[in-house]
């Protein structure tokens, strides 16, 4: 079966036959598996009213445990996008009512970030949707190429994800 990055990969050969695009065969793929992705969660995310950030931030708390809560530090960290942009999220999210700041007990000066039983619900609606959409990219591979492929993506993606700072 061949697919468009293969018809890119041959024109390129054709084109460029002094270069060595073999990490096309893979990355491209990757990047078009990763746009096919992104719209699968923008749908799944809709279905529940929510945008792609929400569904990060919702899903933080909710994965923290009960009673659901981090700093605003913490969210910072797991969504990875900077204290201004944070701080606007959280105003949006306290207006929809999906999460509610509480004094950090441990802290004067602190807030907690908490996630109100609505945000909970809609976050765990939103997640059974988007595992939906993910299984059915998947269906075409069997169990063990799915952790094949997991495996293979570790190796690549850890180098980064452990970069200090």
């Amino acid at each position: 079966m061949e697919d468009e990055v293969d018809r890119l990969v041959a024109a390129w050969r054709r084109e460029r036959p002094d270069l060595d695009v073999e990490p096309l065969e893979v990355l491209s793929r990757v990047s078009r598996l990763a746009r096919h992705l992104d719209r699968a969660r923008r749908l799944a995310f809709a279905e529940h009213s929510l945008e792609p950030w929400e569904f990060d931030v919702l899903t933080a708390l909710r994965r923290a445990g009960s009673p659901y809560q981090l700093s605003p530090g913490q969210l910072l960290t797991q969504t990875l996008v900077t204290s201004g942009t944070m701080t606007n999220r959280i105003d949006r999210l306290t207006k929809k009512g999906l999460v509610e700041r509480l004094p950090d007990p441990s802290d004067r000066r602190g807030v907690l970030v908490r996630l109100t039983e609505e945000g909970q619900d809609r976050a765990d609606q939103a997640l059974a949707g988007l595992l939906d959409q993910e299984r059915a990219i998947l269906a075409e591979l069997s169990r063990g190429q799915r952790g094949e492929l997991a495996g293979l993506l570790r190796q690549l993606t850890a180098p980064f994800d452990n970069i200090p700072g």
